[in-house]
């Protein structure tokens, strides 16, 4: 489906310039030398480079940021094409995969040749952060790098990440509107009888229509009352009147998230999901509201805490929201001991959850983006009342 509103894809060579700058010179204050980068989103986000590929475990990836110029790739000579496509200059291969040294020389000669023996290696090795090489290549490079200091580089990162350009936000809001038509046409596809697995798979099919590059992630659950989970893929079993089905999507749109979920009753809703709906509803709002500039991530989580709280316990899924952008969640976590401060172009998920009865759950959720003005919605709004689909007239 042809969209006008559709954002230019990639970046402007000046914009990962910023990006770069904004790094180093914190870099520079840290004694940071250069950081390593070994995951996608921390290597797409410095240099532009966007495949599919990495859903090959086989090869390692190394980029290497400097704390003066441009990113240098180190990477396997399968990518050099597009690499040379992005904005880097500096691009070093070898033919990979090499089952006796997967690149690790090279990268070590390429550190060494950068920051010196001596030299400030920064690597993302905090919370939220994983390093993509084998543990046995990363021994070796240590001990090709003797005298290399290796300094955590994970708040550096995230301090960057979390505060979005312009053009980033235009990418997540993009999606999010093609999640919004894509849950405005669950009539066509949901209904008593069906299979949870068959409403999944046609979602996928209507968020792929309506624009959106591929849907990396699909969940949610749908049980009498309520869903006894979240996070479990969809069962063959039929639905029934009854039945509260909640759809949960992480669809993409150029190398960007939306994650919101929808809850629909099947025929009928009891007046316990009914309740927890509206309850859920209200302590969205709060959560909206208590977003501001300044606040915590654990501020906004009492806000809508003290809603729920008031008639309900809190379901137990551990926090009730989180960032959201090149990854399907991000920093921070909106849990009570999380206390980063807001910022502009933070966008962020507002998920309040609650128990319904033993075992029975209800989530909600939306998607939102900070400005000087508060919290605006990315994701629309979803209805106050809980949408019964099918129900008899």
């Amino acid at each position: 489906m042809s969209d006008k509103t559709q954002p230019a894809r990639g970046f402007s060579d000046d914009e990962f310039a910023r990006r770069c700058q904004n790094a180093q010179s914190p870099m520079i204050e840290q004694n940071i030398d250069a950081i390593l980068l070994t995951c996608e989103p921390d290597v797409r986000y410095f240099t532009g480079y966007f495949t599919r590929f990495w859903e090959s475990p086989t090869r390692p990836w190394f980029v290497l940021l400097p704390k003066i110029g441009k990113p240098i790739a180190i990477i396997p000579a399968i990518g050099a094409d597009l690499m040379s496509k992005c904005w880097v200059d500096d691009i070093h291969t070898w033919t990979s995969p090499d089952l006796i040294d997967d690149g690790v020389t090279l990268l070590s000669d390429i550190i060494i040749k950068t920051i010196g023996k001596s030299g400030n290696l920064g690597i993302p090795m905090g919370h939220e952060t994983h390093l993509r090489m084998p543990l046995a290549s990363f021994f070796k490079l240590q001990k090709l790098t003797p005298n290399i200091s290796i300094t955590d580089a994970s708040a550096l990162l995230v301090s960057l990440q979390m505060i979005k350009s312009d053009a980033e936000i235009a990418k997540i809001s993009h999606i999010c509107r093609i999640a919004d038509r894509s849950f405005a046409r669950v009539s066509e596809i949901c209904e008593k009888g069906r299979s949870i697995s068959s409403v999944f798979r046609n979602f996928q099919r209507l968020l792929l229509e309506e624009g959106a590059d591929w849907v990396p992630y699909m969940a949610g659950g749908a049980e009498q009352g309520g869903y006894s989970d979240v996070i479990s893929p969809a069962s063959d079993a039929l639905l029934q009147d009854g039945d509260i089905i909640m759809i949960d999507t992480g669809a993409v749109f150029d190398g960007y998230f939306c994650d919101f979920d929808r809850n629909f009753a099947i025929g009928s809703a009891n007046q316990p999901a009914q309740d927890a709906y509206t309850l859920l509803y209200d302590a969205t709002d709060a959560g909206i509201k208590a977003t501001q500039i300044g606040q915590k991530a654990s501020d906004v989580y009492k806000a809508i805490a003290d809603i729920i709280s008031l008639q309900k316990e809190i379901g137990d899924v551990g926090r009730l929201g989180h960032g959201l952008g090149m990854r399907l969640t991000e920093w921070p976590s909106l849990i009570a001991t999380d206390h980063t401060v807001l910022k502009e172009n933070m966008v962020l998920t507002i998920e309040p959850s609650l128990e319904i009865s033993s075992g029975k759950i209800m989530v909600h959720e939306e998607n939102i983006v900070i400005t000087k003005h508060g919290a605006q919605l990315l994701s629309k709004r979803a209805p106050k009342h809980l949408p019964i689909l099918g129900a008899s007239s």
